[in-house]
């Protein structure tokens, strides 16, 4: 039952629980939120014992992430059910709702009145103690006295293979485990454009080979390194040998403060052979609230996620300085998506009048017929600030 002024609070299993599969029926009140942690833990050196860890969510609400899964305390959304439109219309309110949780090895998968909702992929926390959260509320006195009733609440963590559901790849499957692969992602035709070790695959935009200084590989991490500020003027941005049209790309980024980068696509590193960045369309990496770029262009269109000096970004959940982000780029036919921490930031079409216009009134304007070729290079800006890349994937369309 909810308390006034009061925190998150959690009944745990004084056990802990590594592989399992988890049953219980849950029924909530309309206006409420909750949650199942799974493999979390409370520990006196983390945040003075804050409970965190994976959470499956409850979520009555018209967002409706049901089953879907967050990280309690640490990297927040990791799943938000957005591209399973099925499973966000599974939850049912007024009535008894059955949820079933399959954590087996490093995957995660969830259904809801049997509906599959969210798999996921991730190592962080191989166990943990399994816990009813009651969300806290501050002064919305008409949550005051609402209820979360949980029944039927049981677990296997015996012959796990017998009991688990058969894979059949029917939601989009979330994978946080740096420079990997999946089984399935290798099925559906993704690549690593980046193996977390070498430079293979990548050169100076301006150059024949990898920039000699300016970027450090280092424990799976991709970094352009500090260098004043100035837009490609210490290692240079690099860019991938090759060339690609349609695609689904991936990349997480983690920014320090007041840092300033890109991530380019439809790249021509002929275009531009004098100072600056190559050009390309260019999803803004950005500390918004530091870097004083985020004031400059039209209505935000050099914010963070944002279709650089073009179309500004909403909606857009930033997971902060210091911690991991993911970028996620589609291009398909000449519609374009940016997207960020599983948020829809901007969308366009290419090659259309409407397009033609947007140029017309940038900074690339001088540039002939600016983002309509039919494929071209990635690039990873440097622009003097420290920025860290990995798990760089691509899927072609």
């Amino acid at each position: 039952m909810v308390k006034l002024n009061t925190p998150n609070s959690f009944l745990c299993t004084k056990k802990n629980y590594g592989d399992f599969i988890l049953e219980f029926e849950v029924n909530v009140d309309p206006i409420m939120n909750s949650g199942v942690q799974v493999r979390s833990e409370s520990l006196k050196d983390y945040q003075n014992g804050r409970v965190h860890g994976y959470q499956v969510e409850i979520d009555p609400s018209e967002r409706a992430w049901s089953a879907g899964i967050y990280d309690e305390a640490r990297r927040g959304w990791l799943n938000n059910l957005v591209r399973n439109e099925e499973g966000r219309k599974a939850f049912k309110n007024g009535v008894w709702n059955k949820f079933r949780i399959e954590a087996i090895g490093n995957s995660i998968r969830t259904w809801l009145n049997g509906v599959p909702c969210a798999d996921l992929i991730d190592d962080l926390t191989p166990k943990g103690f399994i816990a009813l959260q009651v969300h806290g509320i501050g002064d919305k006195k008409e949550k005051l006295g609402k209820k979360v009733m949980w029944k039927n609440i049981r677990i296997i963590t015996k012959n796990l293979n017998r009991h688990r559901t058969p894979n059949n790849n029917e939601v989009f499957q979330y994978n946080y485990i740096p420079n990997f692969l999946t089984e399935r992602e290798k099925a559906e035709g993704w690549k690593l454009l980046w193996d977390g070790k070498t430079t293979n695959g990548w050169r100076g935009a301006k150059l024949d080979d990898f920039p000699e200084v300016g970027w450090e590989i280092k424990d799976g991490v991709l970094t352009v390194l500090e260098s004043g500020g100035a837009e490609s003027r210490h290692g240079g941005d690099i860019v991938t040998v090759d060339k690609y049209g349609d695609f689904e790309f991936m990349v997480d980024f983690k920014i320090t403060k007041g840092a300033n980068s890109g991530i380019k696509y439809f790249v021509d590193p002929e275009i531009n052979k004098g100072p600056g960045s190559a050009i390309g369309c260019e999803f803004q990496i950005l500390d918004d609230k530091v870097h004083s770029d985020a004031k400059n262009g039209i209505k935000g269109n050099r914010t963070l996620a944002s279709l650089y000096d073009l179309i500004p970004s909403l909606d857009k959940r930033f997971n902060g300085v210091g911690s991991w982000n993911r970028a996620r780029i589609i291009s398909k036919n000449n519609h374009v998506e940016h997207w960020l921490n599983g948020q829809l930031t901007v969308k366009y079409e290419r090659n259309t009048q409407m397009w033609r216009a947007l140029v017309a009134y940038s900074k690339y304007k001088k540039w002939k017929n600016f983002g309509e070729a039919k494929s071209g290079h990635f690039l990873l800006q440097d622009h003097g600030n420290t920025v860290s890349f990995r798990s760089i994937k691509i899927k072609e369309l």
